[in-house]
């Protein structure tokens, strides 16, 4: 089994009446996103020091028994005792430790281990010196059988400090963390409101990093998140709010195309999926960082392809090709058709690169059909998007060989 210890003692830096673990990050206390981390690194009970049994720990104890972890509160090292058994694994986190989950998984899910910092960047960031080289870098891993250890020590002492320094007579290994992780936020030793303030800027970036260059509609969500996204979430703004919002503006557009306004329809329904993207940001966000699954939102692929539905709808109904006598009826469905399904096809056959997530993107399509619209002939325009698309999907793909080369007649 494996054990997660928890405190609420530390004060806040200036504030005696305050504790490190009610600071917020992202509208959640700081012990919030440490249970997150224990429960992702598979704790099935977790212990919190505390002095008194507030409305947070009660919350707390909700969250754990809802991922079907037991919860308990202690006042003293003592009482930590009886709930670690020899065979079992004890996590320790810090008061005020902030760590993606990412980073803190690998190094606490192998074995026992300290982890530890350089000194001097460490101690700069508030962390505690080891020896004359490292600094405690605010998690550690232990077997229970060393837990015993508190026995021998004072009942006052406080849990974590004990823990450490038997953890460091028992010659636990140390883990040393590469100075990096403090100065690309993704390791934090939280004291005060103004550190708090600093930190959940670096906090947002980290968990809303792309992992290849975005297109602009992603640009813009990602920086929507950024800007908005710490008022939102201390709001107690859900993801899903936010994509009600898209939904909202998806039938704004809808509705706007029925009445005959098809410029400003295709530039709502781009906007429903720069809201839609937002909050998927945010649903990540909380699942990566808090274990928090959300209520559905509406930020699935199966609504990009209700938006995308919009922009075919929107599109024939703009099309003039209906009114033109002797034309085929349903002629102009045809080419929005084609072009949203070529904007879905052409990515998964491709070469990936900076190109391909333009096609992905609705908030580039919605802004180019109400340019068409306004501007331009729009039927023509579709077709000729059409062609240049296909032109230049045979342009970026290589050509392939044979399909078995060895068989090919030469002449």
């Amino acid at each position: 089994m494996r054990v997660a210890l928890l405190s609420l003692i530390d004060a806040v830096a200036g504030e005696p009446q305050g504790l490190r673990g009610y600071l917020t990050i992202g509208g959640r206390s700081l012990a919030r996103h440490q249970l997150g981390l224990a429960l992702a690194l598979g704790c099935t009970r977790v212990v919190v020091v505390a002095e008194a049994l507030t409305g947070e720990v009660v919350s707390l104890q909700r969250v754990a028994e809802a991922h079907g972890a037991r919860f308990h509160v202690i006042a003293s090292a003592h009482a930590l005792l009886p709930l670690v058994m020899a065979e079992d694994d004890l996590i320790v986190l810090a008061d005020g430790l902030l760590a993606l989950p990412e980073a803190a998984l690998a190094p606490l899910d192998d074995a026992p281990v300290v982890l530890a910092l350089p000194v001097e960047p460490g101690m700069a960031a508030g962390f505690e010196r080891i020896d004359i080289n490292h600094a405690f870098g605010g998690a550690m891993r232990l077997p229970g059988r060393l837990v015993a250890g508190l026995g021998d020590l004072p009942p006052e002492w406080n849990p974590h400090a004990a823990l450490l320094r038997i953890a460091v007579q028992g010659r636990l290994p140390l883990r040393l963390m590469p100075e990096s992780v403090l100065g690309e936020g993704r390791w934090h030793l939280v004291r005060s409101e103004d550190e708090a303030h600093h930190v959940e800027p670096q906090w947002l970036r980290q968990h809303t990093a792309s992992e290849h260059v975005r297109s602009p509609g992603e640009w813009v969500a990602a920086r929507t998140v950024h800007l908005v996204g710490p008022a939102l979430l201390h709001a107690g703004t859900r993801p899903w709010v936010v994509a009600l919002g898209g939904v909202v503006a998806l039938l704004l557009g809808v509705g706007s195309g029925w009445f005959g306004w098809r410029t400003p329809g295709f530039v709502l329904l781009a906007l429903a999926w720069v809201l839609a993207r937002v909050a998927a940001l945010l649903v990540r966000i909380e699942r990566q960082s808090l274990l928090e699954t959300g209520k559905q939102a509406p930020t699935g692929l199966w609504f990009e392809w209700i938006i995308d539905a919009g922009f075919v709808l929107l599109a024939a109904w703009r099309s003039d090709l209906a009114h033109v006598p002797g034309m085929t009826p349903g002629i102009g469905w045809f080419a929005p058709m084609v072009l949203i399904l070529l904007l879905h096809f052409l990515p998964r056959v491709v070469p990936e690169r900076r190109t391909t997530w333009w096609l992905r993107d609705r908030l580039v399509a919605g802004l180019v059909l109400a340019g068409a619209s306004a501007l331009l002939p729009f039927d023509f325009c579709l077709r000729a998007g059409v062609l240049a698309l296909v032109i230049w999907a045979m342009a970026v793909t290589p050509p392939r060989g044979p399909a078995n080369p060895d068989l090919t007649i030469r002449g």
